[in-house]
Parts: C-alpha cells; sequence; structure tokens
C-alpha cells in the first residue's frame, strides 16, 4: 500500500483570542479514526515555528522558520492509502481545513523510521 505525507498548515501567529474552542479535540479525535482505521503509520506535532525554529542556509544559521509565512507547518502524519484519492479523503477530514488552515499530501518516496519514540 502506498505512504502519503499529510503536512498540517495553521496560522503562524495566533493568540488565546483566536484559538478555535474545542481545536485539540477535534484533532484527537481525528487521530484517533486514522488509528482505528489502520490508516495511520506516525503523526507529530511541531510546536510553534515562532520562538523555536532554526533555520540553516548554507553556512548560515538563523533564529527562526525558513521563511517568513502566514502558515507554517504545525504537523504531520504518514499514512497508508491505496491511491492518492482515498489519501486526500483521509486528509480532507483533517480539522485544520475548517480551522483556517489547511493540509497538502504528497506521496513518500522512501524513508526509514527508527525503533525508538519520539521526544516529548
Amino acid at each position: 500500500m502506498a505512504q502519503y505525507a499529510i503536512l498540517l498548515y495553521a496560522k503562524a501567529h495566533v493568540d488565546e483570542a483566536e484559538a478555535v474552542p474545542g481545536a485539540r479535540e477535534a484533532h484527537d479525535r481525528h487521530f484517533e479514526d486514522m488509528v482505528q482505521s489502520g490508516a495511520l503509520v506516525a503523526a507529530f506535532a511541531l510546536h510553534p515555528a515562532a520562538g523555536t525554529a532554526t533555520s540553516i542556509r548554507g553556512d548560515v544559521v538563523t533564529d527562526g522558520p525558513f521563511v517568513d509565512a502566514k502558515e507554517v507547518i504545525a504537523g504531520f502524519a504518514v499514512i497508508e492509502a491505496p491511491d492518492l484519492d482515498a489519501a486526500l479523503e483521509i486528509a480532507r477530514a483533517n480539522p485544520a481545513t475548517q480551522q483556517g488552515g489547511g493540509v497538502e499530501v504528497r506521496p513518500l518516496e522512501g524513508g526509514f523510521i527508527a525503533d525508538r519514540p519520539a521526544a516529548a
């Protein structure tokens, strides 16, 4: 079965007043749906880019995200699906698409998963 990366995009700068009520719970439900369906291979949430991202281009190291943008990658998931249409159906259900962000689906060319948990 083919594997696809689902990149989750969110607003780069969101304060508490802009937070969508129930957003975290909606993402948790979507995650559980992917687990239950057997589609989910891996998923990771990222800390906000502002204040945590460090970019490297050539020999230059810069504090902050690689580009200044209205949206940043907030997390990603790797799923298995029989084809792109099935992957798009899974991605379309992601709450980010209804919470002011969006998702990008890309087929994986290759990869490696080490046998250890992600850092908390």
